[in-house]
């Protein structure tokens, strides 16, 4: 039985599609997913989202979707897991005691929990595959064929080590990690060896479209309209799914065009570009110094991202210049669930041994972190700049290699994964992309901008250090 019998088996997949015209343009992906032969009408589908003229006579072993939101994907992902699992015998390519896994990627948990309630439903109410269920854990099915379904978020440590029968990944063009500059890539890398032991394996990448970078775009520029490549299909978001109401889609449109047009008419963004390159920032980096003690006759400057320790990180950068170039010397990140007041105990006492007492940070909680930070004898400043100001004044640093970094691979990701973006009226800003993080960069770019002094007040200080001592040289 192939996927598509499966879809109209009454006692399967059927009640999953009542209203099987809704599904035509996903039913043709997946004719052409699986190589099974197309009607006329999945055949012109088929031509209009890939670009090709002939259609598939085999399974596909690497596919790529392209999707606007609401179009279907996660539910697809779900359907495709199970069939794979459920309906396939891995157990001539396994060793005794080896599980195939069929693995479902989200790019976070809250996306993981959407995908693995439609794996349970389908398992749960199929009586056919839920005799096959072994084992039933919070994000895994053990299965009677020796093959597990799972679904995880998106890392490239906890994916290795797995034999894989399918990878599914969803919405990858929004995978943001800490642990990887460039997280889709790293993830795709570890995971494809362990496709290698089962030859009909399959890797499927799905999502809505967001900046021109990233695995998903480099897929769609080599592959996109070839037929001796793997599968990229293209659809906006009623193209898939026509019960999306236009009016929804046009409201989006009016609102914010870029964004929109990613979002439902699966474009990607033309808007944005990446803040610097891995190389720039990998280049300014004393590799195996992770920080730096305080040295006598040196003023440093620190700059703290506030946090009320139930969402974001609460961040501290120490850094001093030397000359034209700016050195960091110290950074500290607390990750939530914490005590704000603890925290600003353990950064006042680190702000002290290197003989700082005023600080910068931005406006966060209006006067908490001021009569926090006050109350153990540091001043709180507040920073003249915003966030995307600070990292504007950062890029020049890096680009012309003027600043000493720390050996923190969490650092330079959240430099890298910095997004400029351009709206409308041609206003620029840099953020960290959507679902990301840049508390600990914000930190940095802060204190580093602050060691960073102009020729006049540089020499404004030069003159008060002499005059301190005598006024040797200088005339009153």
């Amino acid at each position: 039985m192939n996927i598509l019998q499966a879809c109209a088996h009454p006692e399967i997949f059927a009640p999953w599609f009542k209203n099987r015209d809704t599904y035509v343009a996903w039913f043709a992906f997946l004719a052409a997913l699986f190589g099974l032969p197309m009607t006329d009408e999945q055949l012109e589908l088929y031509q209009k989202h890939t670009g090709r003229q002939e259609a598939p006579t085999e399974a596909q072993r690497e596919a790529w979707l392209v999707i606007g939101r609401r179009g279907g994907k996660s539910f697809t992902m779900a359907l495709i897991a199970v069939f794979l699992a459920c309906f396939f015998d891995y157990r001539q390519y396994l060793a005794p005691g080896e599980r195939a896994t069929v693995l479902v990627i989200a790019t976070d948990r809250r996306q993981a929990r959407v995908i693995l309630r439609y794996v349970r439903a389908m398992l749960d109410n199929i009586p056919l595959l839920k005799d096959m269920v072994e084992r039933d854990t919070a994000d895994s099915f053990d299965l009677d064929n020796s093959t597990t379904i799972e679904v995880g978020t998106a890392s490239f440590r906890s994916t290795r080590g797995y034999t894989y029968a399918a990878v599914l990944c969803d919405e990858l063009a929004f995978w943001r990690t800490d642990d990887a500059a460039e997280p889709d890539y790293a993830i795709l890398d570890a995971i494809r060896p362990g496709m290698a032991s089962i030859p009909t394996s399959m890797l499927l990448c799905a999502s809505s479209p967001h900046a021109r970078r990233g695995a998903l775009w480099d897929a769609f520029k080599r592959f996109w309209s070839k037929d001796d490549a793997p599968l990229v299909w293209r659809a906006a978001t009623r193209e898939m799914n026509p019960t999306i109401p236009q009016s929804v889609v046009d409201r989006a449109l009016e609102r914010d065009q870029s964004s929109a047009s990613a979002e439902y008419m699966a474009e990607f963004r033309s808007d944005i570009e990446d803040f610097v390159s891995l190389e720039v920032v990998e280049a300014c980096v004393t590799t195996g110094v992770y920080e730096r003690p305080r040295i006598s006759g040196v003023r440093y400057r620190g700059f703290v991202d506030p946090s009320g320790g139930s969402n974001d990180s609460m961040t501290l950068a120490i850094s001093h210049s030397e000359g034209r170039r700016v050195v960091l010397d110290c950074t500290r990140e607390i990750k939530p669930p914490f005590s704000p007041e603890a925290v600003v105990d353990d950064f006042a006492k680190t702000l002290a041994s290197y003989g700082i007492h005023e600080v910068e940070g931005d406006r966060y909680a209006g006067e908490w972190p001021r009569e926090q930070f006050r109350k153990r004898g540091i001043s709180y400043k507040l920073s003249e700049k915003i966030r995307s100001d600070l990292y504007r004044d950062l890029l020049p640093m890096l680009n012309s290699g003027t600043v000493d970094l720390l050996d923190d691979n969490r650092l330079v990701n959240q430099i890298v994964n910095l997004e400029r973006r351009v709206s409308r009226g041609g206003k620029e800003s840099i953020d960290h992309a959507p679902g990301g993080h840049d508390d600990l960069a914000n930190a940095v770019a802060g204190a580093l901008n602050a060691s960073v002094k102009p020729v006049n007040t540089v020499v404004t200080m030069e003159l008060w250090e002499a005059l301190e001592t005598g006024g040797r040289g200088y005339g009153r």
